[in-house]
């Protein structure tokens, strides 16, 4: 593994570094304005939600890093205390991206990039109508992490409204990330579309109790040449180990074709246990897997 020291690295260097390895990361399309009115819209993956109690986003705007001066979003941000945050779904992500062009301050970037504005509720910056969700904010704080070019500032910005288009949430009312269909963003110009195929469910460890860990598998499974980290860690995530009485059965139940195939080569068969117990894996039958490797040697 390379130990790279980022304060040896040019500025740019240091962005394509940091950026094309902590991602993919949320687009926030923020929406200020100035002192006399005039829009501004751009879009900021250095964001994210910090805090549910008070409902706290943070947006991360930096200085130019070609000079060091202040993008129309701190500025605003700055002079009004107030964004709204519209997140950006696959349908709008190539007017987000035109919204990123360095267009001149009195240049109105809802017309550039064909986007609607619609009147908040709580704030004076106009929300986007083509954004699957768009929160309007008061920014609370605004934290200096650096003065020269590429340096960063945090807008805290507390959610006073939420707007939600109806076709994105389930029939529970909650947002449904198939329909959400977001983006986000990447090293380079690459992006990854949050939906399809890209989804998958991971049910949290902590729902049925504590897992025994990874520590608790005996060594001889810890250490096969089939069981990749993931494995050993769905195995963990099992609240207790299956008892002899329950590995019995299932063998006679569900592996008895297994052992009648392979009786005169055990090799074969400890093999054939594996694959049969990554593929309950790999459908979150943990128990049945836990069986299945357990069934080779049960003691």
């Amino acid at each position: 593994m390379r130990t790279l020291n980022p304060s040896e690295f040019a500025v740019k260097d240091r962005y394509a570094m940091l950026v094309g390895t902590v991602a993919p990361r949320p687009i926030a399309l923020a929406s200020t304005i100035d002192g006399t009115g005039r829009r501004n819209l751009a879009p900021f993956s250095y964001f994210n939600v910090f805090s549910i109690d008070p409902p706290v986003l943070v947006v991360g705007p930096t200085l130019r890093g070609r000079d060091g001066t202040v993008k129309d979003t701190l500025a605003n941000a700055r002079e009004n205390m107030e964004i709204v945050v519209n997140l950006v779904d696959h349908a709008m992500v190539q007017g987000a991206s035109l919204t990123s062009s360095d267009y001149p301050s009195n240049v109105d970037e809802f017309a550039k990039a064909g986007f609607t504005p619609v009147a908040s509720d709580t704030v004076a910056p106009a929300r986007v109508a083509e954004a699957p969700v768009a929160f309007e904010c008061r920014v609370t704080q605004i934290v200096e992490l650096g003065q020269g070019p590429g340096a960063g500032h945090m807008l805290v910005c507390e959610v006073l409204r939420v707007h939600i288009a109806e076709d994105v949430l389930n029939a529970e009312g909650r947002p449904d990330a198939h329909a959400l269909d977001l983006v986000g963003r990447c090293g380079g110009n690459y992006y990854v579309r949050a939906s399809g195929d890209a989804l998958f469910e991971l049910p949290k460890p902590t729902s049925g109790g504590l897992g025994i860990g990874v520590d608790a598998i005996p060594q001889d499974i810890r250490d096969s040449e089939w069981l990749t980290a993931n494995h050993l860690a769905l195995l963990g995530s099992a609240t207790a180990m299956p008892d002899e009485t329950d590995v019995n059965e299932h063998k006679l139940l569900e592996l008895s074709d297994l052992f009648m195939d392979h009786e005169d080569d055990a090799v074969a068969l400890e093999k054939a246990l594996f694959e049969e117990a990554i593929q309950r894996l790999e459908q979150a039958d943990v128990d049945g897997a836990w069986m299945t490797l357990l069934a080779y040697n049960p003691g």
